[in-house]
């Protein structure tokens, strides 16, 4: 079972520089190096849900070529936007959505930023698709989730 960061911390705090390699196998689902990476874990997660990654490529309105190199790893994003996307138009929990950014390197979504706030409310009723989500967004003044636009 994978274990928080505090859980971690807590661990190596008792643990001897010469058991370090029992530390690292003991904990191999925790540690970074080891763990599966967003695209193992989302293609992972719609094999589970019965869900094509083209249609999560439709649902997000990404281009379904720039989704399927996303995917594979081939392409990297800085837009945190582009990634929540994927992970609504997947049909992914709150909680699946936060270790989602975490595993592609991103911010998890904060409840103390408002924005941020509203999505993860977004996440837990799921309130249409992505044009209801944007609508919900520019209602309360926010940002909508952005489109990949140009590709970095």
């Amino acid at each position: 079972m994978e274990k928080n960061t505090n859980e971690l911390e807590k661990i190596l705090g008792k643990t001897h520089l010469s058991e370090f390699d029992t530390y690292c196998s003991d904990n191999k689902e925790s540690l970074n190096e080891y763990r599966n990476t967003f695209y193992v874990y989302i293609k992972q997660l719609l094999h589970e849900k019965g869900i094509t990654q083209q249609t999560v490529f439709l649902k997000a309105d990404i281009p379904e070529r720039y989704g399927y190199k996303l995917l594979s790893g081939e392409k990297k994003t800085k837009k945190r936007d582009i990634i929540l996307r994927v992970c609504y138009a997947a049909e992914l929990s709150l909680e699946e959505t936060q270790r989602a950014l975490r595993k592609y390197g991103m911010a998890e979504l904060y409840a103390r930023n408002i924005r941020d706030a509203l999505l993860m409310i977004v996440f837990n009723e799921r309130p249409g698709d992505i044009i209801d989500v944007n609508a919900y967004l520019l209602k309360h003044g926010m940002e909508p989730l952005r489109t990949s636009g140009v590709q970095e």
